[in-house]
């Protein structure tokens, strides 16, 4: 018998060895080799970016260069590793005793970091450098990242860190300051397929270019997914592979189907669109898959129509591409956004229903039905044509352009103290001396600006909550506390006024006042406001027409004017004179 050489999967087989066999990566690449051309080589690198992309394999790479000596055994650090030097061999096979790698996913804690640190004193055994590989670094607790953090501030000569991580953000501010960072970018499109095409080549494997496409679709930009993808393609073909096997071997729709589904979904066609998720179905198709197709074509359609260039991705094939050009011309932003958040929610549905494809149906049913909607242009241009009931008897909101003065008219006037007479309270005057400094805070107003000013946004919130003013003065407040405030509440406000202010302030409590507070008065108003709206004949029509609207917001035309000028293009200066050149 002959021993057969195992099948190793191509995942595996067409791993990068070497910065040249990297791809999409040249930004790196070139930071890289100008670092070892420089000696400037970082004691620790931390490469980031999305599972497959290429992190460990090029932590190994880099490990390699460190430490490679060259076919004859006397080459330096270099970002072209010779690949046959026993250095090479052993740490492409992952057996080279001065290269440990460690996966944090299942080693976390601080006594596994214990073991690292206790060994970095010890020189490497036979290479130039002890380098330590530590895979899905952002999964470490918190004391074994501080245990780490003294040995990177000050690592041995000798010593390399070398982190991945798919989430970076999960890795200290303290601990990425350390190290110099590598984002590994998505690979294009167009250099996946090429990358494919190489592989399948190589493989002797026959496959379209559909199919190609449809698994680097499918991969969204991970070298990894990619291959294995291909690895499977290729068994799951008989002769040529073709995107038809491919999209039944990666369960998914028709793109072709799901586009004429997206067009009578549009077209308010109910009974064509159930017709044709049924037929899908029966051919074997997942409703969730479906929907999710229909998800992915809205965007593509919307991205299209604001960015036309985005039609030309390679992954789309000429057919697909001519059909979504014309929706994109032909198709609004609105129901195209509006038909996005549906599938959303309908996704969502068809995961947690227990028969998928009858919520499948009834989102279906949903988009087609709001399909036909009209748009709010449309529905405030009916309602403005339709002629407004007569007013009820007895008085109220007038019609017309006084409707609208009232409907969107200032907010009322704060109340408080401030607009009532300061200097008397209990029946009695008093004479105040107010000081210099303290007249500068004529109103309880001016209190408020001043600790907003100073950005105690606790103060703030408790004294606009929770103080009803009783009376004030320059230099004094009574007030009565609310249910809720806080018992030092007084004592916290007049000291918070003596530092700002460098005056003492006296700040008293008091039964009795029921004056609103700050947030009632705020809210009371914005509730009049709305009120006014809600009563205004054209609102009113909008939110019987849509039960279960509400007013979030209402505009006064001189907060609109002051956002208009605010976002008005500044004029310039010097005008053109169309007889200046004559």
């Amino acid at each position: 018998m002959t021993d057969a050489t195992p099948y190793q999967v191509l995942a595996r087989k067409y791993r990068p060895e070497t910065f040249a066999d990297l791809v999409g990566q040249e930004a790196m690449v070139r930071t890289l080799k100008n670092a070892f051309a420089a000696d400037r080589i970082a004691q620790a690198f931390v490469m980031t970016g999305i599972r497959g992309i290429g992190k460990t394999t090029t932590a190994r790479i880099i490990a390699k260069g460190l430490n490679c000596i060259g076919p004859d055994g006397t080459g330096g650090p270099t970002t072209d590793p010779c690949g046959q030097c026993e250095h090479c061999v052993a740490i492409m096979e992952g057996r080279h005793v001065d290269v440990m790698e460690m996966d944090a996913a299942s080693r976390t804690g601080v006594g596994d970091i214990r073991e690292i640190i206790d060994s970095v004193h010890y020189r490497a055994a036979s290479a130039r450098y002890k380098i330590y590989i530590i895979d899905e670094v952002h999964m470490l607790s918190t004391s074994a990242f501080n245990a780490l953090l003294k040995t990177l501030e000050e690592p041995p000569a000798h010593v390399k860190f070398i982190f991945a991580t798919t989430e970076i953000r999960k890795v200290p501010v303290t601990v990425l300051s350390r190290c110099q960072r590598f984002d590994l970018r998505r690979i294009e499109p167009e250099m996946m397929i090429a990358l494919l095409r190489k592989i399948a080549t190589r493989e002797g494997a026959e496959i379209t270019d559909d199919a190609l496409a449809l698994i680097t679709r499918a991969a969204e930009g991970s070298a990894r997914d990619a291959t294995s993808l291909l690895d499977q393609a290729i068994s799951h073909g008989a002769g040529e592979t073709t995107a038809e096997q491919v999209r039944a071997m990666l369960g998914l729709a028709d793109r072709g189907r799901v586009l004429d589904l997206f067009d009578m979904v549009m077209k308010g066609d109910a009974a064509g669109a159930l017709t044709e998720l049924s037929a899908q179905y029966a051919d074997g198709a997942d409703p969730m898959a479906v929907l999710r197709d229909l998800a992915e074509i809205t965007h593509w359609i919307s991205v299209v129509k604001i960015t036309p260039e985005a039609a030309e991705d390679p992954t789309i094939s000429p057919d697909e591409r001519q059909r979504g050009q014309d929706f994109a011309h032909a198709l609004g932003m609105r129901p195209l956004t509006r038909l996005w958040q549906m599938l959303l929610k309908a996704l969502d549905e068809v995961a947690q229903a227990p028969n998928a494809m009858m919520a499948a149906e009834m989102a279906i049913i949903r988009m087609t039905h709001v399909s036909e909607l009209p748009s709010p242009e449309d529905l405030v241009k009916r309602l403005q044509d339709t002629p407004p009931p007569p007013p009820p008897s007895g008085g109220g909101m007038h019609s017309g352009g006084g409707a609208r003065a009232q409907a969107m008219g200032t907010p009322a006037p704060t109340h408080g103290a401030s607009s009532g007479p300061h200097a008397s309270y209990g029946g009695a005057a008093v004479a105040v001396a107010v000081d210099q400094a303290l007249a500068r805070y004529p109103s309880f107003e001016h209190v408020i600006e001043l600790i907003r000013s100073n950005r105690d946004v606790k103060l703030l919130v408790e004294v606009e909550g929770c103080v009803r003013l009783a009376a004030y003065q320059p230099g004094r407040i009574e007030f009565t506390p609310t249910d809720n405030a806080p018992g030092d509440l007084a004592q916290r406000l007049g000291g918070a006024l003596q530092r700002w202010t460098g005056n003492r302030w006296a700040v008293t409590l008091v039964n009795g006042s029921d004056a609103p507070t700050i947030v009632e008065t705020r809210d009371a108003a914005e509730n009049a406001i709305k009120a006014q709206a809600a009563a205004h004949p054209l609102v009113k029509a909008v939110l019987d027409a849509f039960p279960g609207a509400v007013i979030e917001e209402v505009r006064t035309p001189d907060q609109l004017a002051a956002v208009a000028e605010a976002e008005a293009l500044p004029e310039v200066e010097d005008e053109w004179d169309p007889f200046e050149e004559e």
